[in-house]
């Protein structure tokens, strides 16, 4: 049996007074896209830094490839790449040399990283700019000349802190097209992202953090099945609608401007709505990752 990629028990990171991570547990295997998800100070890019050997372990047991990062930081380095959440590209440097110069660090000979780096400018549509400065790249393009940076050394592990972050709804797409196939060319992928929909479109399994822990995992389709189950109705949110919900007897639940009902007969509530209040805003949708989200980390706005 195989091992897996990454496999975590009790694994804590503290810092002083503060626990970033608690006491979580996860394993991804060979060949899976994982997703983190939560909201600000969940613990995810914490646990994220441990993977990539940047942060050391407080407490627990961490492995990547069957080793320890705290013994085995320099070997497990050499086969994982990471896309981080800022850009970081050398701006003195080509597109081409910003590939080419960054394989040395891997002890890759300079012809094998000149075919390495043209190589992915090709996977990634980037050879028209080969010899472009890196002001001169729009933010998708910069996104996808980190992604392609990221495997100059042909990693094994990729790890993503937010890879489409910032990005118009086609270049996200192009990047998600990317990271689909590489995942089908048997990468394992482990990504962290606030953009649900990212998540539920990409992810094989995933787990929601909050506060240092992992509240749930799963894959998306099972999370939502398990915690929504139901269609949406979404109206709006003013004191009538409530009153007149709470005389029906039927739960609801508050999130900003809009009230949210779960039900299995979204139609005849949807039409009650519609009957009662003649101008009033009523949507029926299934539910999503989002709603799952939500429920279990609730709405307040973390900074």
């Amino acid at each position: 049996m195989n091992l897996p990629v990454i496999e975590a028990s009790g694994l804590i990171k503290r810092y002083r007074d503060l626990t970033a991570v608690n006491s979580i547990h996860f394993s991804v295997p060979k060949g899976e896209l994982f997703g983190f998800l939560g909201p600000n100070g969940a613990g995810k890019t914490t646990t994220m830094k441990m993977v990539q050997c940047v942060s050391p372990r407080t407490d627990g047991t961490l492995r990547v490839f069957g080793m320890d990062p705290d013994t085995s930081g320099r070997e497990i380095r050499k086969r994982i790449g990471v896309v981080p959440q800022e850009t970081n590209l050398d701006p003195d440097l080509s597109v081409f040399d910003n590939l080419s110069m960054y394989a040395r660090f891997f002890d890759i000979s300079s012809q094998d990283a000149d075919f390495r780096a043209q190589e992915l400018l090709e996977f990634f549509e980037l050879e028209t700019k080969r010899d472009t400065i890196i002001e001169k790249l729009s933010g998708g393009m910069k996104r996808r000349l980190l992604l392609a940076r990221a495997l100059i050394n042909r990693p094994e592990l990729l790890i993503l802190d937010e890879p489409t972050i910032g990005l118009d709804p086609q270049a996200r797409h192009h990047i998600w097209e990317k990271l689909i196939k590489l995942r089908a060319d048997g990468h394992t992928i482990v990504l962290t992202t606030h953009y649900l929909d990212e998540a539920a479109r990409l992810c094989d399994r995933l787990v929601i953090m909050d506060v240092g822990s992992i509240l749930v995992e799963g894959s998306p389709d099972f999370l939502v099945s398990h915690y929504i189950g139901m269609d949406i109705v979404e109206t709006e949110n003013t004191p009538e609608v409530a009153l007149f919900l709470e005389k029906a007897g039927i739960p609801y639940e508050k999130g900003g401007e809009m009230i949210q009902v779960r039900t299995t007969d979204p139609g005849k509530i949807a039409d009650a709505l519609r009957d009662t209040f003649q101008s009033i805003r009523v949507i029926i949708r299934p539910g999503s990752l989002e709603d799952v989200f939500l429920l279990l980390t609730g709405r307040r706005i973390r900074d």
